[in-house]
């Protein structure tokens, strides 16, 4: 009977999450006709219309276009913050608290407040219309939260293991990618699975600053889908549903390490 409380919240959570998801795969699975009429049954003669429309209107190139974006920034997130989270880790200069705070500052920043700023400086480099912007201003974005939470990583790794890389005649380079990185895999693993489901729901800036339709990712496909003559519920849900795959896969494949790295993250 003690655990009769945890078991009911639990219950009530599953179902929060699960009854979106069934009704999302279920309207996938209807015509515009059922969706109209009857959009809550669950009797209804199953259709593959919504994904045949899904595939019509590009959902690979979609695919595609989220796997190469969210790949890229990434990529650059982690290369740019992974050797900063480490020099913040390590230096015991009074300016690594303030230097904190001002990630912590950027990183409560709305998003909607950059896109302005980052519009007048993406046009003035050329890169508006183009990935390359988009992965740069989705990095922006995103760096800020690679640093903070990759720094407590480095920072549960003892100082014994670098003097003793350093004794035997490791460099500071060499230290950082042979004795350190390993030893924080499990985090940067974290990091980085997060960073790519992230950035592959990312919709405000695909929207802004790709200037054509065929270059969209998922996120911004499944908007196409609402316009001014109505909403097709049916290709809508099914793109959602295709969209979900990616990020699932990614989930899968990382879910130990990502429970691992979440754990460890949360104790030091």
């Amino acid at each position: 009977m003690k655990h009769l409380p945890s078991r009911i919240v639990t219950t009530v959570l599953l179902l929060a999450y699960a009854v979106p998801l069934l009704y999302l795969v279920l309207t996938s699975l209807k015509n515009n006709q059922d969706v109209v009429a009857h959009s809550a049954s669950l009797i209804f003669v199953p259709s593959l219309q919504g994904y045949v429309s899904a595939f019509q209107q590009g959902i690979l190139g979609a695919g595609l276009s989220t796997i190469l974006i969210a790949g890229m920034t990434t990529v650059v997130c982690l290369v740019i913050g992974l050797p900063t989270a480490y020099g913040l880790a390590r230096s015991r200069s009074i300016l690594i608290p303030i230097g904190l705070s001002i990630l912590i500052i950027l990183q409560m920043i709305p998003q909607t407040a950059t896109l302005i700023p980052l519009y007048q400086v993406l046009g003035s480099w050329g890169m508006l219309g183009s990935y390359l912007g988009l992965i740069v201003a989705d990095a922006a974005m995103l760096l800020p939260f690679t640093i903070i939470l990759l720094r407590p990583f480095f920072a549960s790794v003892p100082l014994e293991l670098e003097e003793a890389a350093a004794m035997d005649g490791a460099t500071k380079l060499g230290t950082f990618a042979r004795i350190v990185l390993p030893v924080v895999r499990n985090g940067v693993m974290t990091v980085g699975t997060l960073l790519f489901i992230m950035t592959g729901g990312e919709f405000i800036y695909a929207v802004s600053f790709l200037s054509n339709p065929q270059q969209y990712p998922l996120s911004a496909t499944v908007a196409q889908q609402i316009s001014q003559y109505g909403v097709d519920w049916p290709a809508l849900m099914a793109i959602a549903v295709l969209a979900s795959i990616p990020t699932l896969i990614v989930f899968a494949v990382g879910q130990r390490t990502l429970v691992r790295g979440l754990s460890l993250g949360a104790v030091k």
